[in-house]
């Protein structure tokens, strides 16, 4: 899978080419490309917003850079595009695993007061918000984004890992333990320390299924 990532700031960036997902990215196992708006610009300072018709505070990312950068970036429209707005749906588990479906995603970060409406007209097939907050741009935004689609590529992590964790069954993941068997007083269940891979399975059910009722009632179409 290849994911583009257009942006005035690709220094932000850096994170994504760290820990597993930078592992998987240097053993080819994911392409992620950052591409700076400024560069597609046709006016010599780069200039990429303006003051927005209409008045009001801020400034407004202009449509020309947008659309120039990605028709140069997927000029067959064969990619999915996406745009990072407090006004998409909102992303859960069950998109990022649609999202795989597409060999090729290009993820258009906003910034200021937003992008000019034309460019998302022409060039956005969906937009996505990951909750019900304003950030300063939609950087981070993409990076959640990014970082959870790329962990269900092919062999970034071990099937076991993915398996077993939050969200994977629309419920909570259970509680995790590591040594010292005892920390200031509190010791690790003593059924982890059983070896009886049956009660622990079980035990880890009953876990993730009380954690969810408390904390996600909403995860098992119930109400809280």
């Amino acid at each position: 899978m290849k994911i583009t990532v257009l942006t005035l700031f690709p220094e932000m960036f850096t994170p994504l080419f760290e820990s597993v997902i930078g592992r998987a990215v240097n053993a080819g196992k994911l392409q992620i490309e950052v591409v700076n708006i400024r560069d597609y610009a046709d006016n010599k300072h780069n200039k990429c917003d303006d003051y927005p018709f209409g008045g009001g505070a801020g400034m407004v990312m202009m449509p020309q850079p947008i659309g120039t950068a990605i028709k140069a970036v997927d000029p067959e429209h064969k990619a999915h595009r996406i745009y990072t707005s407090p006004k998409g749906k909102t992303f859960r588990q069950e998109k990022a695993f649609e999202l795989l479906n597409y060999e090729h995603l290009i993820i258009l970060c906003g910034h200021y007061e937003g992008v000019d409406q034309r460019a998302i007209d022409l060039y956005v097939d969906e937009e996505i918000s990951i909750g019900d907050y304003v950030l300063t741009g939609g950087e981070l935004p993409a990076m959640v984004i990014c970082d959870c689609i790329a962990r269900y590529v092919d062999g970034v992590v071990s099937d076991g890992s993915l398996a077993e964790e939050t969200f994977g069954e629309n419920g909570l993941e259970y509680p995790q333990y590591t040594r010292p068997a005892v920390y200031e007083g509190v010791a690790v269940p003593e059924v982890l320390l059983s070896g009886n891979h049956a009660l622990i399975d079980k035990w880890r059910r009953e876990q993730s299924a009380k954690l969810t009722a408390e904390r996600r009632p909403d995860l098992k179409g119930e109400s809280k």
